[in-house]
């Protein structure tokens, strides 16, 4: 067996979370800039219905994607405590495990395409354009379903493993293609927003073959390729459908809030649900890359946990804060300063304009707010206290939902806006009162949670 570096082994420092930072957030900026190419190339065409139809498509996807992103968020989580413990029959079980849970379900969002498409486009009360084009895009996105839920789960366990370099390139890969294919496919062929979906459709589907190619030989040179009675065992199957299940339903929360703001952002027109389209990229884009620092937190933390180092699990922690609040501070700053020319590179619509600039100050808020709502998520997901993740998000969405029906009548957008950042404000608060609870019990055999490794298998 050849035997894995030490997780754990050595102190953590600035240079150790950069070095997975970094390519993370090379990674991550990659995602929101398609939403960015996306939205820069529609903004070209005549009308504001062609930016909404894709940002109302998106947001179906979004949803319906991201309510899987455990495969993501618990794969990293499991996966880092099994590299920290040097347990390595369970990392390639975490991937393996991942995979199975992604086929399955991506199957089933394709088999089960009408009643979805059904559903969530009885929900959009835009304009007739609006809603002929997001119906386009639905129809062709759906069949990257599979293709897409396997990428978070590659993705994920790439992270856990500090391969934050090969996850870059595979995030480069993916979304280089799609930026790629949508000019391609839009200003070269005029297909509108369907050329949209279906430059993202090619995408995610060569970067899940190149991403399995990938761990395929990762597991094969290191001897970890996962038997099958061992990726079936009931306890560890019991164990990952607890852990997923919690940040399944604290992401269908998040998911809800979100998709909410741009589903009830088409009743306003074509011109406010555009704007706050192009600022949501803008958003994006921040969160994206503060995420970065959370993957960090995230692989960090779950190594210590992993090796029962409390002392590292506190330095991964202090020094990933530090960064995300330095940079989360600058990226607001520069939101409010120059968000205004972004917006005018984004979208050719003077009405557009106007009604982004009216909120942009709401907007630039919310990296400055929210870094901290992203560095806890990716505290607890490396130690993997799911259930306090998903009962804090429901806290927060139901503060969402409270200050959206209390502030939207009165001031409308602002509202709106004002609803987002109180999500963010209670997402942070209440996940700090947990912090003190999660120190207490992070390095007991009962919260690391891993089963112990058999024989020969450290």
């Amino acid at each position: 067996m050849v035997d894995l570096p030490r997780a754990a082994d050595k102190t953590i420092t600035h240079g150790a979370v950069l070095a997975i930072a970094v390519p993370i957030i090379l990674s991550n900026i990659t995602t929101p800039l398609i939403g960015i190419v996306d939205t820069a190339v529609l903004g070209q065409l005549d009308g504001a219905h062609h930016i909404g139809a894709a940002a109302l498509g998106g947001t179906i996807f979004t949803f319906l994607f991201w309510a899987f992103g455990f495969l993501r968020m618990g794969t990293t989580g499991l996966t880092a405590q099994a590299f920290g413990a040097k347990n390595h029959r369970e990392i390639g079980v975490s991937l393996a495990r991942a995979l199975m849970i992604a086929a399955i379900a991506g199957g089933l969002l394709v088999l089960l395409q009408g009643p979805l498409g059904f559903t969530a486009l009885s929900l959009i009360d835009g304009s007739e354009a609006v809603e002929s084009g997001t119906a386009d895009y639905f129809s062709i996105r759906i069949w990257s379903a599979p293709a897409a839920l396997a990428n978070y789960a590659l993705v994920g366990w790439l992270i856990g493993l500090q391969r934050a370099r090969t996850a870059l390139l595979l995030q480069l890969f993916l979304n280089s293609l799609n930026a790629v294919l949508d000019v391609l496919f839009v200003l070269g062929f005029g297909w509108g927003v369907a050329g949209v979906a279906l430059g993202t459709v090619i995408a995610e589907v060569a970067a899940a073959i190149a991403g399995l190619a990938v761990a395929h030989a990762i597991l094969r040179n290191s001897y970890l390729l996962p038997r099958l009675a061992d990726v079936i065992d009931a306890a560890g199957l019991q164990r990952l459908f607890s852990v997923n299940a919690d940040i399944m339903i604290r992401t269908l929360a998040l998911l809800a809030a979100f998709s909410w703001f741009t589903f009830q952002s088409a009743p306003s027109g074509d011109a406010t649900l555009a704007a706050n389209a192009v600022l949501m990229q803008l958003v994006g884009f921040s969160a994206h890359l503060l995420d970065g620092f959370a993957f960090a937190a995230e692989t960090l933390v779950g190594a210590a946990i992993g090796a029962r180092s409390r002392q590292q699990f506190e330095q991964a922690v202090v020094l990933s804060s530090f960064w995300a609040g330095a940079i989360g501070l600058a990226l607001g700053a520069i939101l409010y300063s120059a968000g205004g020319l972004m917006i005018d590179q984004l979208s050719i619509d003077a009405g557009v304009r106007e009604a982004a600039r009216s909120v942009l100050p709401w907007a630039a808020l919310m990296p400055a707010l929210g870094v901290a709502a992203y560095q806890l998520d990716g505290i607890f997901i490396g130690a993997t206290r799911t259930a306090d993740m998903r009962n804090m998000m429901l806290l927060s969405a139901a503060a969402f939902f409270a200050a959206w029906h209390l502030l939207v009548p009165i001031i409308g957008n602002d509202g709106r806006w004002l609803s987002l950042l109180a999500l963010n404000f209670v997402r942070a608060g209440s996940l700090a009162l947990r912090y003190r609870s999660l120190l207490a019990d992070a390095f007991t055999s009962r919260a690391a949670g891993l089963p112990n490794a058999p024989p020969g298998a450290r």
